[in-house]
């Protein structure tokens, strides 16, 4: 029989589990925290009385509270934005989608995405805004948060959007890489659910993965932990330069899709629009026709991605790969197969390899989570401020 701790139950601690839930009973809520009912019920009542929660007594669940505010969730990009408004619990009440010129720079983009903000929260809703989360195509310095290399948005080197919208909106913000943040989304309303050592890989106009171990997520020491971009799988090409984007996002991501595509099929490559350039949909349409040039050079770069998830398999041993991404939707059938012949060949002990069950939105629901998180500690802070 597992035996109980005594050690008192944090009020925080307490209300991320209860984040997780979309609904749970006091039991269900104290068995992860290996306590019983009588050390939750007093922070419990804290949180019912400070509004963040709902406690159905005759019904014996709790929830938070979604009247407690609204968030927002923004999933950045190389080509694109996405943002989600929601109610405290992650309920979608809005959402928009615009696109973006890679090269405008970071004071453009960033004024952008303020007004997006602004524009999507203007209706009188009778709620506050209470967080954002942000993710986005760089990795993030754990201890400033800042963006440090967004390398396929010009110009991204060393910007602090955190700041800028927190000074903007007077709220705390919460901003991550892509990947990682994706990977949030998909630990909370994905296929990943149930798993405490996965791996998310983020195929998109390049690529990225998020690494989920023992249930957390895994930033490494500057925060670049799953950046596969710099991944190598040819040692003869050690000499190389690849510029910033590295030898695997070079091929195995949309915009090494598009690049292959033009040298296999003849087709000229796109001036004076990094969005256009970067396009793999002319690819995968010819590939639906039958273009022999298309199927090999979608072949030549599942094959390269298979052989970098067999090397990122032996090193984490994770259960779960998940992909997601634009990419995932082009030959989603082709792609699996082509994984599961070559990564097998290379790694026997291939766990599942899964699409994301949040088709796009992986991101998008890992930075309304994250909102949620720091929205969650910014009341608690206030409460006893």
């Amino acid at each position: 029989m597992r035996t109980r701790s005594y050690i008192p139950v944090s009020t925080e601690a307490l209300l991320g589990h209860i984040c997780r839930r979309i609904s749970a009973s006091p039991p269900e809520i104290a068995e992860p925290l290996q306590v019983g009912f009588s050390r939750i019920r007093r922070p419990l009542e804290e949180l019912e009385a400070s509004k963040l929660i709902r406690w159905d007594k005759s019904a014996n669940t709790c929830s938070l509270n979604p009247d407690f505010g609204t968030l927002v969730g923004i999933d950045m990009g190389a080509s694109h934005l996405h943002f989600a408004l929601t109610d405290f619990t992650g309920r979608i009440l809005a959402d928009t989608n615009c696109k973006i010129r890679p090269e405008a720079g970071p004071r453009r983009l960033m004024s952008q995405i303020k007004r997006e903000i602004q524009r999507l929260t203007r209706q009188p809703r009778g709620r506050r805004l209470r967080g954002l989360g942000i993710g986005v195509p760089s990795p993030i310095d754990p201890p400033t948060g800042l963006a440090l290399l967004a390398n396929n948005l010009p110009g991204w080197v060393n910007v602090d959007l955190r700041s800028e919208l927190e000074q903007a909106f007077h709220i705390p913000v919460a901003i991550e890489n892509d990947a990682n943040m994706a990977a949030i989304g998909e630990h909370w309303r994905g296929v990943a659910q149930r798993a405490d050592h996965f791996v998310f890989i983020a195929l998109g106009t390049g690529i990225g993965s998020g690494i989920f171990v023992n249930g957390q997520l895994y930033r490494g020491r500057t925060g670049a932990a799953g950046e596969l971009g710099r991944l190598h799988l040819e040692w003869q090409r050690w000499h190389e330069d690849f510029g910033d984007k590295g030898y695997f996002e070079t091929y195995a991501s949309g915009q090494g899709i598009a690049a292959m595509g033009r040298t296999l099929m003849g087709r000229a490559t796109e001036h004076g629009n990094l969005a256009e350039e970067r396009d793999a949909l002319f690819v995968f349409d010819a590939f639906r026709r039958g273009n022999p040039p298309a199927r090999q050079a979608l072949e030549t770069i599942f094959t390269i991605l298979a052989a970098g998830i067999a090397n990122v398999v032996a090193i984490l041993d994770p259960e779960l790969v998940v992909l997601g991404g634009g990419v995932t939707k082009g030959a989603p059938e082709f792609m699996l197969s082509t994984i599961e012949n070559v990564a097998r060949r290379i790694q026997p002990n291939l766990p599942p390899v899964r699409l994301s069950a949040l088709d796009e939105r992986a991101q998008t629901f890992g930075a309304v989570f994250s909102a949620m998180t720091v929205a969650c500690h910014a009341a608690l802070r206030q409460k006893h401020s």
